[in-house]
């Protein structure tokens, strides 16, 4: 077996992205393309970390992968927990534009939404195609 370093490894070709913004947090909706041609899914959350002591704004980011030989089965399992949500709660109404209280908790969303163009903007750039929402 090949003994790869992180930095050696290339990042897979995204040939579709959508980000989704929801309240504090953003959704990137990427479609990639492996080695072998296949395509598969990766959704990445990202929600600022609060930091104090430190300037620079941080994010802290979580991935899922998913192939598209369980698309099927992961539609109807998220069908299905959202179907047993509307009937325990009702109707979900849909999230009104988020206005933070305090203006810091504010200049944070600005800083986090300014820093996802930035990271939109450099992988469009990089692979060269790509939307922005």
């Amino acid at each position: 077996m090949e003994n790869r370093k992180q930095e050696d490894r290339i990042e897979p070709e995204i040939v579709y992205s959508r980000s989704v913004k929801a309240g504090k947090r953003i959704y990137y909706l990427d479609v990639k393309k492996a080695r072998n041609n296949d395509l598969y899914l990766c959704v990445t959350e990202s929600k600022r970390r609060q930091n104090s002591d430190v300037e620079t704004p941080q994010f802290e980011k979580h991935k899922l992968f998913l192939y598209k030989e369980d698309f099927t089965h992961f539609l109807e399992g998220l069908n299905d927990v959202i179907g047993y949500v509307r009937q325990e709660v009702g109707e979900i109404a849909e999230r009104e534009e988020w206005s933070p209280r305090e203006e810091e908790a504010g200049q944070d969303i600005a800083d986090e939404e300014e820093e996802a163009d930035k990271s939109e903007k450099t992988r469009r750039n990089w692979f060269g195609f790509g939307r922005k929402e």
